[in-house]
């Protein structure tokens, strides 16, 4: 996999802390999900370094050449390159939606270097296993209609992305190869998960959090795409990371 773009901020009082790797969503990138919102600022200001990639196909990150590079562990793999290549031996985490599906992988892609990580609209299941990939391909290549309610509007979500489409089709399709299952947490402390009290995607992340020995979850205004331009995620994020 070619290498992922990204972008990184120094702030002018640098804190003793770890820099912050921030992870977009699906269909999003670096700068709508965290320099427009403000995360950016909110943590610099603190004293926080921020190193923000665009994910595979998505911003200016080029589309994945196959769905293999695409899938969940080989994203991750390409998020550490991100991080090697900016000299982060350790690091904080902040994903959100698909940004927090891949941070889930890194204490396993990255051993013993995460210390904190921010879990924003996680979906204890995959929600891409409901995909009709076949229907996909061909809304994408051939601008079918599909019948599947649900992967229409996925069709339709990468549709609007244009020249970008067809390599956010395969980012679906290896997601969906290789589907979140929850399981142990390898980092150092445990992760926060925060959720929006209208979020009907992140129903059921509650028990991932007691499964993980009682991981707090938060509980912030808004739906699904509404958290993370609101102000309650900057504040709950500056203070899972503060601690």
């Amino acid at each position: 996999m070619r290498d992922l773009a990204v972008r990184t901020f120094t702030p002018d009082s640098p804190a003793d802390a770890p820099p912050v790797l921030l992870v977009h969503g699906f269909g999003s990138d670096g700068r709508a999900d965290w320099i427009e919102t403000g995360m950016v600022d909110a943590l610099t200001a603190v004293g926080r370094s921020v190193i923000v990639p665009d994910l595979p196909g998505h911003g200016d990150s080029p589309a994945p050449a196959s769905a293999g590079e695409a899938t969940a562990p080989a994203v991750a793999a390409a998020l550490v390159a991100v991080l090697d290549r900016a000299g982060a031996e350790t690091f904080d985490a902040v994903g959100y939606s698909l940004g927090a599906r891949i941070a889930w992988e890194l204490p396993s892609a990255a051993p013993g270097r995460m210390e904190r990580a921010v879990l924003g609209g996680l979906s204890p299941v995959e929600p891409f296993t409901a995909v009709d990939i076949d229907a996909l391909r061909r809304a994408v290549h051939e601008g079918t209609e599909c019948d599947d309610p649900f992967t229409g509007a996925i069709a339709a979500m990468v549709r609007a992305q244009g020249d970008r489409a067809a390599g956010l089709a395969l980012c679906v399709e290896g997601l969906r190869a290789t589907p979140f299952e929850g399981g142990p947490w390898n980092a150092k402390v445990l992760p926060v998960f925060v959720v929006g009290e209208n979020d009907e995607l992140t129903r059921g992340i509650g028990r991932l959090a007691e499964e993980l020995g009682e991981a707090e979850l938060v509980t912030v205004p808004g739906a699904h795409h509404e958290v993370p331009g609101g102000p309650h995620w900057r504040v709950a994020v500056l203070d899972a990371l503060s601690r």
